[in-house]
């Protein structure tokens, strides 16, 4: 919870973290370790939220089977049913459902907590589990099954990487404070329970959970575990959106539709196209494992994926940020990282029985990562390349450039023009001069960059430069967590001398058609995948809410 970006938590968060204080070397091999790090672990989350809402969700319904054995034919159909209500809901947003998630989670947390300590004052010798010389004496004893049993063990410690993740919406202390006072000792009491159970009555170890309540409180049980795996579900949904914010502002994405779901809280977004992904995936491992126990063998490598690389990550956090020494960082990162190993390791037994579904998926959203942000930069440099400099452009329109046929007309009005963050002349206002030979009488050039932080404040938003004969420069700077407004921009710079009136102002845009056939170093497969992307991702206009009926797109085509 130290290692916060200004509030914000995650392992994008903690990445941007880190590469404030890298040097920004292309070829630095440490630096691009750190990202490709940071990169594995963002896309591990995207499993582990396709596979959280199906178990958490299936397992719940599946206390059906244990107090109604005639109706464990529903068991599948209400678990695609509940996980299509929970993802068609996800557009009007999570503001209201939220006003009753704590209550609803005090209860959830109460009445496992209370079900376990009238089973820990029944069966009270369980308690004696608490000594650690039994774990020992279990792994002397059973060896390497002792070390498969850490691939089912480690379910009750999955949801841990969610808080650091949530750290933004919720803020360390109400998280710590949830945690020590009812979560922990909720749980510890209700797994106690379990086995103080299964001492008393080994038969009740077919399902210890729903068997802690009597027979009466079973089905309210299942509603409520029910409504909680919902909640849980809905963390791990909502997380998926702030990770894909973050990582189209971070340039690791394509654009995406992003609509904020409340006036109040900036956090709360919903991202169409990641809801229908992650639905559509949940529902497909439902009915391909039709079982919690089953799916059960695809859960926690990602998990425990997200966590190593957590710890690996925080090493480089307090050797670079905090200025620990290597001994101390060292320690406390190798406590840490033995259990993460130990933990990730005995998972990597479960990839034949279905663990490989979360790596296929982190491996795709990999891949697709990297490849936007490779070929962002292959096509940043061939804009560059193909633009001149900006002073030789305002020479040719003065005075003193002696051939006034390369000095156009000016008309009223403003042009802006969006571009990377060049000292250049962009390649767009080039082609603008080339084909329609006039410029407007106020020329604006935007550059629109992400910051590695969650949010810029208003009064650091914006620089500006006046430059002669009304060309002025724009550099817009947006936090991960924020989305960029063009019209907002704009007005910021009215303040500062830009003149850019909105019914007076036209937007060019260009647009590149890319053609896989140039000598960058990017495989061919890899070139047509990022076409893809580029060709599918969203407008511009819609992305940065300029006014579609003032803008002007030129294109240009290019080999890549």
């Amino acid at each position: 919870m130290r290692a916060d970006n200004n509030g914000e938590g995650g392992i994008l968060a903690l990445l941007a973290l880190i590469l404030q204080k890298q040097r920004r070397d292309a070829d630095s091999f440490r630096r691009k370790t750190i990202i490709a790090l940071g990169l594995i672990g963002a896309a591990l989350l995207y499993g582990d939220g396709v596979i959280t809402p199906a178990i958490s969700v299936l397992s719940a319904v599946e206390g059906l089977e244990v107090v109604a054995p005639q109706w464990q034919h529903l068991v599948l159909p209400l678990t695609v049913a509940i996980l299509a209500a929970l993802f068609f809901f996800q557009q009007h947003g999570t503001a209201k459902v939220g006003r009753i998630f704590g209550p609803v989670m005090v209860v959830w947390f109460g009445t496992i907590g209370g079900l376990g300590l009238a089973e820990i004052l029944q069966a009270p010798q369980v308690l004696a589990a608490a000594n650690p010389l039994y774990g020992l004496e279990f792994f002397v004893r059973h060896g390497h099954a002792g070390f498969v049993l850490l691939g089912a063990v480690v379910l009750a410690v999955t949801g841990a990487e969610a808080l650091y993740a949530d750290m933004g919406h919720f803020g360390k202390r109400p998280i710590r404070l949830a945690w020590f006072l009812l979560v922990l000792p909720a749980l510890l009491a209700n797994y106690f329970g379990q086995g103080a159970l299964i001492l008393r009555d080994p038969a009740s170890a077919v399902n210890p959970f729903f068997l802690l309540a009597p027979s009466a409180l079973q089905y309210p049980l299942i509603a409520l575990a029910t409504i909680a795996a919902i909640i849980a579900s809905q963390a791990l949904i909502s997380g998926a959106f702030s990770l894909t914010h973050q990582s189209v502002q971070l340039g690791y994405s394509p654009r995406v539709q992003i609509v904020h779901t409340s006036q109040q809280e900036t956090g709360q977004i919903f991202v169409p196209e990641v809801n229908r992904a992650l639905g559509l995936g949940c529902i497909l491992v439902v009915l391909m494992f039709r079982s919690s126990s089953a799916l059960a063998a695809a859960y926690g490598i990602a998990v425990t994926g997200t966590m190593t690389i957590t710890t690996i990550l925080f090493y480089v956090l307090a050797r670079t940020h905090w200025q620990w020494s290597v001994w101390r960082a060292g320690v406390l990162t190798a406590f840490f990282l033995i259990i993460d190993l130990a933990f990730f390791s005995a998972n990597m037994l479960k990839i034949v029985q279905g663990g490989w579904v979360p790596l296929v998926i982190a491996l795709g959203i990999f891949t697709l990562m990297t490849t936007w942000q490779r070929g962002r930069l292959i096509v940043r440099s061939l804009l560059v390349d193909a633009s001149i400099p900006l002073d030789a452009l305002l020479r040719d329109l003065g005075d003193e450039n002696p051939d006034k046929r390369f000095k156009p007309p000016r008309v009223p009005g403003t042009a802006v023009f969006l571009t990377s963050e060049s000292k250049n002349a962009p390649l767009v206002l080039l082609h603008h001069l080339k084909h329609n030979k006039v410029l407007h009488e106020n020329v604006v050039l935007l550059s629109i960059v992400s910051a590695q932080v969650p949010e810029v404040p208003i009064t650091e938003r914006i620089e500006v430069t006046c430059f002669p004969h009304n060309f002025g420069r724009i550099k817009a700077k947006y936090g991960f967590m924020q989305t960029p407004n063009v019209p907002e921009i704009l007005a910021l710079a009215a303040e500062r001398g830009i003149i850019a009136k909105p019914t007076e102002t036209t937007f060019y845009l260009g647009r590149e058609n890319l053609i896989p056939t140039g000598n960058k170093p990017l495989a061919h497969w890899r070139k047509r995948l990022f076409i893809f992307m580029q060709r599918n991702a969203r407008p511009a206009t819609e992305f940065f809410g300029i006014p579609p009926n003032r803008v002007v797109e030129l294109g240009s085509q290019m080999e890549f």
